[in-house]
């Protein structure tokens, strides 16, 4: 490893106004007032701790996700980046990105969302259809999805990341098709194309709802895919769709095996030291605890990641870029020797689940993308 990778800082907020059924994310119901003065608080006690090991490295991006980050007023939001900007140099480029969803952000706060520094929102509308996003137990309407798209697009904002989901209970092919044309119709810069999935721990896995089976949920990714194609979005990522340059940097960082500095209840950082040893570091979860340890050093835990979870982490994250990856790049980005990958990479291409083109980069094959899970495990650290 002759450098150290990109530097990313994540930032959790961790309540929402009701916990969805779906979500297995470190999130909270709001319960009572939100304790906003006492978690900025903590935020910058905790950003204050772990930036003089960070000591010179420049962020190439900053990413407040939840929960819900619109929860915070724009003044918080302003106070924290600039605790940021004292603490790290901020590359002039740096990709600034807020997640808001439309039922828990006020008319007019994305001005002054702008004003703190946040150039990129990421809209949580998940579908345009009512009775969709009542099954979801989302609190917001169609209605206020595109109210709070048109108030972000008045503030200034031209960089919107809008997240869909699909397979949705009930949902019929017809149906995803409004949703993504519905977007595209909308002109973001980025759209956010997810399955549905059943977590566990979450109320949808105890109880699960009747959902469209895989054949169906297949045609609805295929016709994503020619719709989202045809209107010029690049699907760069397995779920991720990009209009021209507007790629998601910071996500492309974590994909890419960077840094990145996590910050809040549940957070973690993934850091390459100066001695080429990479670590992660876990911070407690449960917003209570969270507040009242990080002020005295103890809201995180720390462990070495070794060679053989070094090798499968790279490739579970590079292996859902379609750009591909060369034996170089995961020499410096892990420190190992592409030799260790050989036996892996002989095995996915006799399956025809991976390719290597002239210029020897690597990339999945459409049947690797179709079928990642099992391309990703042949990589899985043995006993």
């Amino acid at each position: 490893m002759t450098a150290l990778p990109p530097l990313s800082l994540y930032i959790h907020f961790p309540w929402c106004v009701a916990k969805c059924p779906y979500c297995d994310f470190n999130s909270h119901s709001l319960q009572g007032d939100l304790p906003v003065t006492d978690y900025i608080a903590a935020l910058l006690a905790d950003l204050a701790a772990a930036a003089p090991e960070l000591s010179g490295r420049k962020l190439v991006s900053v990413f407040m996700g939840g929960g819900t980050p619109s929860l915070f007023p724009p003044a918080d939001i302003d106070r924290l980046m600039k605790a940021v900007g004292e603490q790290f140099d901020l590359l002039p480029a740096a990709e600034v990105t807020m997640e808001a969803n439309p039922g828990a952000v006020e008319h007019g706060a994305f001005s002054g969302y702008r004003d703190a520094g946040v150039n990129r929102l990421s809209l949580g509308v998940q579908s345009f259809a009512d009775a969709k996003l009542r099954s979801l137990g989302r609190i917001h309407d169609a209605r206020a999805a595109r109210r709070a798209y048109a108030d972000a697009r008045a503030a200034g904002f031209d960089n919107i990341n809008l997240d869909l989901m699909y397979a949705l209970p009930g949902q019929t092919l017809q149906e995803a098709k409004a949703d993504i044309e519905e977007a595209i119709g909308l002109a973001p810069a980025h759209i956010s194309y997810y399955h549905l999935t059943l977590e566990a721990n979450t109320v949808f896995y105890a109880r699960p709802p009747a959902l469209p089976d895989d054949d169906l949920a297949w045609e609805m990714q295929q016709q994503a895919t020619m719709l989202l194609s045809a209107a010029g979005f690049n699907n760069y990522e397995v779920s991720a769709w990009g209009s021209s340059d507007r790629e998601c940097q910071h996500n492309l960082n974590y994909w890419r095996y960077g840094d990145y500095l996590g910050l809040g209840a549940g957070a973690h950082s993934k850091l390459t030291l100066s001695n080429g040893t990479v670590v992660r570091d876990v911070r407690l979860a449960h917003p209570r605890a969270y507040l009242q340890r990080v002020h005295v050093g103890q809201a995180a835990s720390r462990h070495e990641v070794d060679g053989a979870d070094r090798l499968f982490e790279f490739m579970l994250n590079n292996l859902r870029l379609r750009a591909g990856f060369s034996r170089s790049q995961f020499e410096q980005a892990t420190g190992l020797p592409a030799t260790l990958l050989e036996e892996g990479l002989n095995e996915a291409m006799q399956k025809g689940l991976l390719r290597e083109k002239p210029d020897a980069v690597l990339q999945p094959t459409s049947r690797g993308w179709q079928f990642l899970d099992d391309l990703q495990s042949i990589f899985l650290p043995t006993e």
